[in-house]
């Protein structure tokens, strides 16, 4: 998918399409800033240009992003909570021409989107999800979400979380996943490199970002995971060997992509009844004149 450019200017006018008029309104220290920033550079990056992109949000601090990213000619869809993945699936199949990235936070993907993430995994839809792994939900004030480390206090669990915190990547890669990565908001070139392989990726491409929260989570700040980073060398050749690098989110957090079969066949492509069709969806949706059906029932 890489571009050719003819100029720096070429990129430059490229990126620059994708930086919105609106002041973006995050914490400081926020780990979104340096998401998008390395989304952008991504996209740019790998030649995508702004009206080839959709780019679907959840609610959720990450969400108020969607209104920041670009100018004229940017599609953005704003979803319910939970719900982003469903709607950026649908929009991926309707018209696979289009790069479809929908956003997410630990909140509402593991709780009440879950499954939607499960089903997505399992469809492998031509799409790429990023998930903001902050480890609370940050929009509402601070409370405890499923990825919330134990028995750290929050708003809503004073006394801290009594349950164990899911380990994201660990549950998708038990799903037969097509790609699974993970990178650190602290570190733009590196969310750069792994979103540009998610962006070329055919299948669901699943991208979580272990996000600092400088407001409601402030006992794993950016020096915390700094001290604890591991970039893998080599992407592991099996599930297995991939859940092994992904287990530790303790002392030794690994980053990188950490597995991708190239080979697995797409939800588009497993659909034999479109085997011999070069339309997409989009392009088969026609008028019909439906006035004779109302007569029936007048």
């Amino acid at each position: 998918m890489s571009r050719d450019y003819k100029t720096l200017a070429d990129r430059k006018n490229e990126y620059l399409a994708y930086e919105g008029h609106e002041v973006i309104t995050w914490c400081a220290g926020c780990g979104n800033y340096g998401i998008q920033k390395a989304l952008e550079r991504a996209m740019v990056l790998e030649g995508v240009l702004p009206n080839n992109a959709l780019f679907c949000y959840d609610i959720g601090c990450h969400g108020n992003g969607s209104d920041k990213i670009g100018k004229e000619g940017i599609y953005t869809i704003h979803g319910l909570h939970g719900r982003v993945i469903s709607v950026a699936a649908g929009a991926a199949v309707a018209n696979p021409q289009m790069k479809v990235i929908a956003e997410g936070g630990d909140g509402g993907t593991m709780s009440e989107g879950i499954n939607h993430l499960i089903h997505a995994v399992r469809s492998d839809y031509p799409m790429m999800f990023i998930l903001h792994n902050n480890e609370n939900y940050g929009l509402t004030t601070g409370q405890a979400s499923a990825c919330t480390r134990k028995e750290r206090p929050m708003n809503g669990s004073p006394d801290g979380v009594a349950s164990e915190p899911m380990n994201v990547c660990d549950f998708v890669l038990g799903l037969n996943p097509s790609f699974v990565a993970r990178s650190f908001s602290g570190d733009i070139k590196h969310m750069t490199d792994t979103l540009r392989a998610g962006l070329q990726h055919k299948g669901f491409a699943f991208i979580e970002i272990m996000q600092v929260c400088p407001t409601y989570n402030r006992q794993t700040p950016q020096k915390w995971y700094l001290e604890r980073t591991n970039y893998l060398k080599h992407t592991p050749k099996t599930i297995e060997s991939a859940r092994k690098a992904a287990k530790d989110l303790t002392n030794k957090i690994s980053y990188g992509i950490l597995y991708q079969d190239k080979k697995l066949p797409n939800y588009m492509d497993r659909l034999a009844n479109r085997n011999d069709i070069k339309t997409t969806p989009r392009d088969e949706v026609k008028r019909f004149n439906i006035k004779g059906l109302i007569k029936k029932f007048e």
